[in-house]
């Protein structure tokens, strides 16, 4: 609304891998976000000039060779070009812990061609893989970033080139908001498919150094105000200024449309006057855009039903209560509960062929499967939920759920310990609040190990200012008051104040210390 830039920084992560941090030094350095473990630098953040959010996706990065391999004098030679060359073997030593304690040790022979290690076999073919290999020059960047103080400098660090899985949103003081596809591009030669392997004796494949950042998708200031991305292809990315993909080769962009990446836009077209806590309230808008074409493909399905199929009586009122639903996630909602079961079943069951199709998994599901086994599905999603929890009458709350016991990496879960409803659903449905649970489930209820786990939205001006949420709660120790003090905010998509600039830290501060001085370590 005051025409300063704004930026939602959102990464869709495992809970407590993205612990909240401010980092402040009397060099310089003043940046605040997520870190990742063993990260010394803030990964996803701001300092008082400007932001920095990462999607994954981008562009290809990763080139697999087929090497033609044959044994002569008792090595390992592959073709290349008009002639051949060896095979580098290298003899790697791998330790393992024994059954009855103890270490024992395996050697194995890895074996290199000059694009890279040899992974696998596919065809008969040895398979080398090509990377990124600048771990140096990576931390460099990832570091700089958190001290430049504006587009320019920005720009510079992204010169660096070895911000290889991670596309960038930025918006800075000065009003610039600005998207890099990807940063690590090798230049290719367009004739080849780079989807998949390429014939590694083909000097043709060779890799011809790096695209430069001018040469990349990237977008700055567009005309319409926003910019958006949700790890998904980048011809979306500000409406109609978004860039145009035939300006680019292909493997420039790996990416693919989703859900989340729809309801984005929904939620930005046309909108103006954005302030920190409208921004919040479009990253938590409740509509599941997936489901506008899943539940019109359910219900045509039980409407040509025969009027003696058993299936119309048994699914009559779910089809109902689906028709009139809103397609809005709430903890007192039937239908939230109902659809999420029902898509779930559908779309295990639609993965492989929607695969095999080279469809999206939600075209699949909605057209791909037959009416019949759109209808079935929801015959075993009801029966699933009435089966663990009573009635397929269960509102959503009641089964999604909010739960830290122990700080172990991978959290336990209990029915039977307190936990607190969550209405978010999953960004598989193109919920922008993302909440789900990966891994094998031993409960009954769902209980949320992975979406939204750091959110922050920050307006740059004069002064920077932000509100923020974590997953929980900062600490990992449960004896800690803040190892589940944001838990009940985090639920009710509640954000606090970011205390950012030293005087309003020490005014709130509830202990001061400094590392190593005895008796002086806060949880």
């Amino acid at each position: 609304a005051n025409g300063r830039a704004l930026l939602l920084i959102n990464p869709h992560t495992s809970f407590y891998f993205r612990p909240e941090v401010h980092v402040a030094s009397e060099e310089g350095l003043n940046a605040y976000g997520a870190v990742t473990w063993g990260q010394f630098f803030v990964y996803q953040g701001f300092n008082d000039r400007l932001g920095w959010m990462h999607t994954s996706g981008g562009g290809d990065v990763i080139d697999e060779y087929l090497e033609t391999v044959t044994e002569r004098n008792g090595r390992f030679v592959y073709k290349y070009g008009a002639g051949e060359r060896a095979l580098r073997a290298k003899a790697i030593t791998l330790p393992y812990r024994l059954p009855g304690g103890g270490t024992g040790k395996r050697v194995v022979t890895a074996y290199f061609s000059h694009h890279g290690p040899v992974v696998r076999e596919e065809g008969g073919k040895w398979v080398a893989v090509r990377l990124m290999q600048e771990e140096v020059k990576a931390l460099q960047q990832s570091y700089l970033r958190t001290k430049a103080r504006d587009y320019a400098q920005f720009s510079r660090v992204m010169e660096l080139r070895t911000n290889s899985s991670n596309n960038t949103v930025y918006a800075d003081a000065d009003g610039t908001i600005a998207y890099w596809h990807g940063n690590f591009i090798p230049v290719r030669d367009p004739s080849f498919d780079w989807s998949g392997p390429v014939d590694g004796s083909d000097p043709r494949t060779e890799w011809r150094g790096l695209h430069r950042v001018a040469e990349t998708i990237t977008l700055k200031n567009p005309a319409n105000g926003w910019i958006q991305n949700t790890n998904n292809s980048p011809w979306r990315a500000a409406g109609p200024q978004s860039p145009d993909p035939a300006r680019y080769p292909r493997y420039m962009n790996a990416s693919t449309e989703n859900p989340r990446g729809l309801h984005a836009l929904r939620v930005l077209t046309g909108q103006k006057g954005f302030t920190v806590d409208k921004l919040i309230a479009a990253a938590y808008d409740p509509y599941l855009p997936a489901f506008e074409t899943l539940i019109p493909a359910l219900t045509s399905a039980y409407d040509a039903l025969p009027a003696g199929d058993s299936l119309r009586a048994q699914l009559a009122e779910q089809v109902a209560v689906l028709r009139g639903w809103d397609l809005r996630w709430g903890a007192a909602s039937v239908p939230t509960a109902l659809a999420t079961f029902w898509g779930d079943d559908l779309l295990a069951r639609s993965a492989d062929a929607a695969r095999a199709r080279g469809v999206s998994v939600y075209e699949h599901m909605a057209s791909g499967t037959t009416p019949r086994e759109r209808l079935e599905a929801l015959a075993r999603a009801s029966a699933k939920l009435t089966a663990d929890f009573g009635t397929w009458k269960t509102p959503w709350g009641e089964i999604n759920r909010f739960q830290r016991l122990t700080s172990d990496v991978a959290p336990r879960f209990d029915d039977s310990k307190p936990s607190l409803p969550v209405p978010f659903a999953s960004a598989t449905w193109g919920s922008l609040a993302a909440y789900g649970q990966t891994g094998p489930r031993t409960t009954k209820r769902i209980y949320g190990n992975r979406g939204n786990s750091f959110v922050a939205a920050v307006e740059f001006g004069p002064r920077v200012r932000a509100k923020s949420v974590l997953a929980g709660g900062v600490s990992g120790d449960p004896a800690s008051p803040h190892f589940f003090d944001q838990a009940a905010m985090y639920a009710r998509g509640e954000f606090k104040e970011v205390l950012f600039y030293r005087e309003d830290v020490e005014k709130n501060a509830e202990r001061k210390y400094r590392p190593g001085q005895k008796g002086s370590g806060g949880r």
